[in-house]
């Protein structure tokens, strides 16, 4: 192979590690499998302890049952019982005789089946007790996984600050990885438990380094929004594939398939990251971020992270309510389980892709109030349906709603950092983080126990009613004030209007060819 063909390689890579484009498709990529990890676990997860804890026990005990009856009942009226078991024949003495005992079962009703009364549609799950109990587990369950990322989230804005975004981002994918394989071949609660809490730490270190990573690569505002919308689109387009892929393979291939599937993808992700990003390169900040107790002292900053965590923890309190209450008053089979979610999951798509640009022009601050009104009104429209097609509007509705807030929400708090504080992102980003883990870790944990005390249609109207309660606050963010300095920083180069600002230090074009640190010594 002639010397030039060989270099075609390694010139494409080259160009690719100093592509922006192609930093954002492992954004992408990697918040796409985050989050269909997340939502394949939805119908799998309640119909999985259902079947292997509920069923499991009673159809131990039920043939035991079924089995001894029937010699009692057809006894026959002589004084010598012949025994199925030892093949022997034993005479009955004492007060009770076999022609009494034949006499008594022939005046006595016949015997009624146990599930005679109330007669229940086939497909209808039995144990209401059970049922009650799981929303609170699964609940938990589901939540562990935003308890523990809420953990871990400012250790990896503090990482990101000292050794860059590389680093952090693959350890996610490794993590990720781990956690995924472990939900393929657990069989416990405790083991799904486990699985689910290890995602957590894993989602911690791809989202903050991932988000981090995008908003110091973009620098303009208006580009910022769009990348941050495109992003945010891989993260819609995991909730969309995850709960019904789950519940389909689920379904007709078994519980193991759609994690090993998730596997193998998650393999190919780690491949990307190690040619695009050079994870063993470490590039800390030359400039010192403000910390993440500075951060929220900031008013600002807190009416933002509100926001995001209170328009995401409506649909959390309906990942893990929202199927039980389906198998109780729906009688749902498993492939709806998971289907029911399609809506908010394409709508949501669309409303992150269209408000990415759309929210720059009409006022980020005003899409994120429009869109926490809508969360409200339509979570208090979810109970009103009676079966999955009264579903549509509703989680239509919720997933366009969420959309708009995310994609709003994000540049905002970026434009915040740069407006007010040091252009370093992970702590922003930790905080954004935090405030969606807070949501996805109350959300779940008290859904469970609001179900089990008041039911589910009162839950829909309690968050219901706190999103749109809290939507005015987004007018505050309609115009920030900026701080003394970061305004004379701001005025050397544009104008306040067009968002577009210079950061305090040279930036280079993407920190991860060889070259780029060079050229940043000689600029500086």
């Amino acid at each position: 192979m002639p010397p030039a063909a060989e270099r075609v390689p390694w010139r494409w890579l080259a160009a690719g590690r100093a592509s922006r484009r192609l930093v954002l498709v492992v954004v992408f990529v990697a918040l796409l499998l985050d989050n269909m990890l997340l939502t394949v676990v939805v119908p799998i997860v309640p119909t999985f302890l259902y079947t292997t804890e509920y069923e499991g026990t009673n159809s131990s005990v039920t043939p035991a049952q079924t089995e001894l009856a029937p010699p009692a009942l057809r006894a026959p009226p002589f004084s010598s019982m012949f025994s199925y078991f030892d093949n022997t024949t034993v005479t009955v003495s004492g007060s009770t005789s076999a022609m009494d005992l034949a006499n008594r079962t022939a005046s006595s009703p016949p015997p009624q089946p146990p599930t005679s009364s109330p007669p229940l549609p086939s497909s209808c799950p039995e144990g209401e007790e059970f049922l009650a109990k799981e929303n609170v587990r699964v609940g938990l369950l589901f939540a562990s996984k935003a308890l523990v990322q809420l953990v871990v989230n400012p250790s990896v804005g503090f990482l990101t600050n000292r050794i860059g975004y590389h680093i952090p981002m693959f350890i996610g994918f490794v993590i990720m990885f781990l956690s995924t394989v472990m939900f393929a071949f657990s069989g416990t609660y405790t083991l799904l438990f486990i699985a689910r809490a290890l995602q957590g730490i894993g989602s911690s270190f791809s989202s903050v380094a991932g988000l981090g990573m995008l908003a110091s690569v973009y620098t303009d505002d208006f580009e910022r929004g769009n990348a941050m919308g495109i992003a945010l689109g891989g993260l819609a387009l995991g909730v969309l594939i995850g709960a019904p892929f789950g519940s389909v393979m689920y379904e007709f291939v078994g519980k193991s398939s759609p994690f090993l599937v998730l596997a193998v993808l998650a393999l190919l992700d780690g491949a990307l990251q190690l040619c695009i990003l050079q994870p063993s390169k470490i590039s800390p900040e030359s400039t010192k971020g403000t910390s993440v107790s500075a951060l929220l002292r900031d008013p600002y900053v807190l009416v933002a992270a509100g926001a995001l965590c209170f328009s995401n923890m409506g649909v959390a309190m309906l990942e893990p309510t929202l199927p039980i209450w389906m198998m109780q008053t729906m009688c749902s089979p498993k492939w709806q389980l998971g289907v029911a979610f399609l809506p908010a999951s394409i709508s949501y798509l669309i409303g992150t892709n269209l408000f990415g640009i759309l929210a720059n022009k009409m006022g980020r601050w005003l899409c994120s109030l429009i869109g926490m009104a809508v969360v409200g009104i339509s979570l208090l429209c979810v109970p009103l349906a009676k079966d999955i097609y009264g579903l549509i509007g509703p989680n239509g509705g919720l997933g366009f709603a969420i959309g708009i807030v995310d994609s709003s929400m994000m540049p905002i708090m970026g434009y915040l950092v740069d407006l007010r504080h040091t252009s370093i992102y992970g702590n922003v980003y930790a905080i954004a983080d935090v405030a969606l883990c807070m949501g996805f870790a109350i959300g779940p944990s008290t859904g469970g126990a609001i179900v089990r005390a008041v039911g589910f249609p009162w839950l829909m109207i309690i968050i219901g009613v706190i999103n749109i309660v809290y939507a005015p606050l987004c007018w505050y963010l309609r115009n920030p004030p900026a701080k003394e300095e970061k305004i004379a920083i701001l005025s050397q180069e544009c104008p306040m209007q067009t968002k577009s600002y210079a950061a305090q230090k040279t930036l280079r074009d993407f920190p991860l060819t060889d070259d780029s640190d060079v050229e940043a010594e000689n600029a500086e």
